[in-house]
Order: C-alpha cells, then sequence, then structure tokens
C-alpha cells in the first residue's frame, strides 16, 4: 500500500500565503502556486478541492480561534459576577488588550488573509459578521450594566455596531499595513486610550455597592 508524500505540503501551504497575501484570494492563480511550490495541479487536488479550499485551509485555525473568542464573551452568567467586575470590565487596558493583539500577530500572516484578502471566499463577510458577535457581546454587559444602575447613557443597538466597526477596523488595520510588533505594542495603548467605553455609555458608580 502506497503512502501519501506529506512533504510536499508546507511547500504547498507556503507557496499559497504569499500568493494570497500578494494578491488576494480572486486574483490569485493555482498554477502559480504550483509552480512556485515545485509541485502539479493535480497533486493539488489529492488534498483540496480546489483554490477556496486551500485557502480556507490556511484561514481556518485564525478564524476559529476568534470564534472561540467573541463566544466566551457572549456566553456570561451575569449573577456570578459583582458590580465591581461589571464596572471594571469597560475599562479598557493595555493589559486586557494585549493577548489578543498577541494572538493576532502569532497568526499575523493568515489573520491578515482573512479579514483582507478574502473576497470570493466563504469568509469574505467575516469582519460584518465578527463585528455583529461583538456588538452582541456588549450589548449583554451594557444591558446589566442598566439593570444594575451602572450605566446611565441610552445606547441603541444601531449605534453599538457603528462603534465596534470603528472599533475592529482600528484592530486590523495595524496587521493590514504590516506593523511592527513593536508599533502594535504603542497602537495598543493608543485605542485603550481613544475608545472610552466608560463614557460613551456614561458608567458612574454611584450609590451602587461594590463591596
Amino acid at each position: 500500500m502506497s503512502v501519501p508524500d506529506r512533504s510536499i505540503d508546507p511547500r504547498l501551504l507556503a507557496s499559497a500565503e504569499a500568493e494570497f497575501l500578494n494578491k488576494g484570494f480572486v486574483k490569485s492563480d493555482l498554477k502559480t502556486i504550483c509552480e512556485n511550490a515545485g509541485i502539479t495541479t493535480g497533486a493539488v487536488y489529492k488534498r483540496y478541492k480546489g483554490k477556496e479550499d486551500l485557502f480556507c485551509a490556511l484561514v481556518d485555525e485564525i478564524a476559529e480561534r476568534l470564534e472561540v473568542f467573541i463566544e466566551e464573551r457572549s456566553n456570561i452568567d451575569f449573577s456570578k459576577l459583582l458590580d465591581k467586575e461589571i464596572y471594571d470590565t469597560w475599562q479598557m487596558t493595555y493589559d486586557s488588550m494585549l493577548p489578543l493583539f498577541s494572538l493576532l500577530y502569532k497568526y499575523r500572516n493568515t489573520f491578515t488573509m482573512l479579514i483582507d484578502k478574502a473576497a470570493g471566499t466563504k469568509y469574505e463577510n467575516f469582519n460584518h459578521d465578527f463585528v455583529i458577535k461583538m456588538s452582541y457581546a456588549y450589548e449583554q454587559y451594557y444591558s446589566e450594566s442598566k439593570k444594575r444602575g451602572l450605566a446611565q447613557a441610552e445606547v441603541t443597538r444601531d449605534e453599538f455596531h457603528v462603534l465596534l466597526s470603528s472599533f475592529w477596523t482600528c484592530i486590523c488595520e495595524p496587521f493590514v499595513h504590516d506593523m511592527s510588533w513593536e508599533q502594535i505594542e504603542e497602537h495598543c495603548r493608543i485605542i485603550c486610550r481613544f475608545f472610552n467605553w466608560k463614557e460613551v455609555i456614561i458608567l458612574r458608580k454611584g450609590d451602587v455597592n461594590f463591596v
């Protein structure tokens, strides 16, 4: 029984990643990917259904990581959280934001493909869909904050969507523009100052007991 030759997989994926990053999915050429990897198109089709399947093989992992990230922040049992914990959630800090940037930097090439090169694939609406999920998570915290008398402002769902679209763009742009890690660290500090969520919802301690 013959053993499949897996030695070409790293070459194929590296070639595909370079092509997709350079040209985006639509303009990328499977023949060019194969030539640069030194393999035949037949070898690709033994492993993948086609160009889109190859693209997805590269971006699936970071897409799944982000799905888990947002799900963990959407499915919260607020009965287990103190008022102070709800209050502190709205304070964006460098230490709280850096782990997300670290994750995205680890997957910077495939993350860039996911958010900026995916037109024509099943991921072409990833940014819009992710913002909707992020908005839902924020709305849960906002509703709980209102219920506990912490949030004073009236912020609509549409307004949250607009603000979080801007927020997500600010997270993505350093990767689209290929910033260094040092630049991303400084960018993290800047957006933590810029997005003052406590002022957006007019978060006040008031007479709430934080003990």
